[in-house]
């Protein structure tokens, strides 16, 4: 395998990965705030949403690019929405402290 194609693979797994984070995040922010979801921890909600988008957009992405679906496949997809998760909180949990340390605090 060729270098430069081995990192052009790299960077697109790196895109991935950061665009099904990013999704991640978004949809349990959102879906947080649903009444039946409230007494969830936000962790458990968001590693549900990464099981099931990574695979989804595995499948999806087959069926655009017309490759025929792999057992393989998925299974690749789910241990990569661990991965995905652990972007989504950690990201989420720090831009949250960050937030929390520099906003702006009444003395009462």
């Amino acid at each position: 395998m060729n270098m430069e194609l081995l990192m052009q693979y790299v960077t697109y797994a790196l895109i991935a990965i950061g665009a099904l984070a990013f999704l991640v995040s978004v949809i349990t922010q959102v879906i947080k705030e649903m009444p039946g979801l409230k007494n969830i921890q936000t962790n458990a909600v968001a590693l549900v949403i990464a099981l099931i988008l990574c695979p989804l957009a595995v499948v999806i992405l087959c069926i655009y690019l017309q490759i025929v679906i792999m057992w393989y496949y998925i299974v690749g997809a789910v241990i990569a929405a661990f991965i995905v998760y652990l972007v989504a909180t950690g990201g989420w949990e720090k831009v949250s402290e960050m937030w929390n340390r520099t906003k702006y605090k009444k003395n009462e």
